[in-house]
């Protein structure tokens, strides 16, 4: 018998109660696609965790794609995550933080101090926070621009794997929300944090997304462990056709896309019938194509999540048709309104 996914709505900080209901209506009606749920402990260390060694990532750029950009992921003394721009002489480093975000208005970008100190779609590399499990680390790289693969952020897990996640002798800290609390937003999205159940030391997404194309109705359910997490990683962001058709056309003309590194292997691009080119964890019997969906969970709302810097993010997230700009609202009102608290 399939299990039963229900949640009460909470306190209600964003948005009307009633928009609030009528989309909690409508998510409760769809499907789920996929459940993946564990029982007991989860794979993540209990322990503070850091790397064993520094490892490095270069691909093209993802805002300019004839550009070589790399990463390199190195143990940190420091708690927390943080971002070095080596090119950038006089700058301090920029921790990941909900209080350091410059806009989520189309991608989430960091940045402190001088404007120029900055790391745009930051969402694909600072997921990895919570989904390795690796609490302190620095992002050093040269460049503002990240580099963009095929496999989307599946090279970054794989150069963390490499360098070998280590213990230190401090236990892991953890954090949840105080009480339930939803937040509405203007397109009939919503996003619910809950408290874990019985206490549990785990992060379990309720995910939903609905798109007016062949990517239509999708939701998989799932608990938070390094091997859900890769392979959401494989998931790569997506792009309509239109938008694809811009970029390729008359994008020359507009700053933010002359220079795209968008090519059809490194984005799913989706039509109103159909993907152009081969989409990704498509459901036995030639059903949906749950790429999108494994993506806007694992690699962008897991990122929002992630900027929580108190300790690692526990309890049950359900996001409905929700954003860049509705997660990251969500996580500052919850700082904001002293919501978030230590695990007991």
């Amino acid at each position: 018998m399939e299990k039963e996914f229900t949640y009460p709505i909470g306190r209600v900080l964003l948005g009307t109660v009633d928009a609030v209901r009528s989309a909690y209506d409508r998510f409760a009606a769809q499907p789920v696609d996929e459940v993946d749920l564990c029982d007991g402990d989860t794979g993540y260390s209990p322990r503070r965790t850091t790397l064993g060694g520094s490892r490095s990532v270069t691909g093209p750029g993802t805002f300019y794609g004839r550009a070589q950009r790399t990463l390199t992921f190195c143990p940190s003394d420091d708690p927390g995550w943080w971002i070095d721009r080596t090119d950038l002489d006089e700058q301090l480093m920029t921790r990941v933080s909900i209080r350091n975000v410059w806009t989520s208005a189309r991608n989430i970008v960091l940045r402190s101090g001088n404007p120029h100190n900055y790391l745009r779609m930051a969402e694909h590399i600072i997921a990895l926070r919570l989904g390795m499990g690796v609490d302190d680390l620095v992002i050093s790289t040269n460049s503002g621009d990240p580099p963009l693969f095929n496999r989307s952020s599946l090279d970054l897990v794989e150069a963390v794997e490499s360098a070998g996640i280590v213990e230190r002798d401090e236990p892991a800290r953890y954090v949840t929300v105080s009480e339930p609390v939803t937040f509405g937003g203007d397109r009939g999205d919503f996003l619910t944090f809950l408290p874990p159940e019985n206490g549990e030391k785990k992060l379990r997404m309720d995910c939903a997304i609905d798109f007016p194309s062949v990517i239509g109705k999708q939701r998989i359910v799932f608990d938070l462990t390094p091997k859900n997490f890769k392979h959401g990683a494989f998931a790569r962001t997506n792009a309509s056709f239109s938008q694809m058709l811009t970029v390729k056309t008359v994008g020359w003309l507009m700053a933010d896309m002359r220079n795209l590194g968008y090519t059809r292997d490194n984005i799913l691009i989706h039509g109103k019938r159909k993907f152009h080119g081969e989409p990704r964890f498509v459901m036995p019997g030639g059903g949906k194509a749950l790429e999108p969906v494994w993506h806007r969970a694992t690699l962008d709302l897991l990122a929002a999540i992630a900027l929580i810097d108190r300790g690692r993010f526990v309890g049950r997230v359900v996001s409905y048709r929700a954003g860049h700009t509705l997660d990251v609202r969500a996580v500052g009102l919850m700082e904001k309104h002293h919501l978030l608290v230590p695990l007991e």
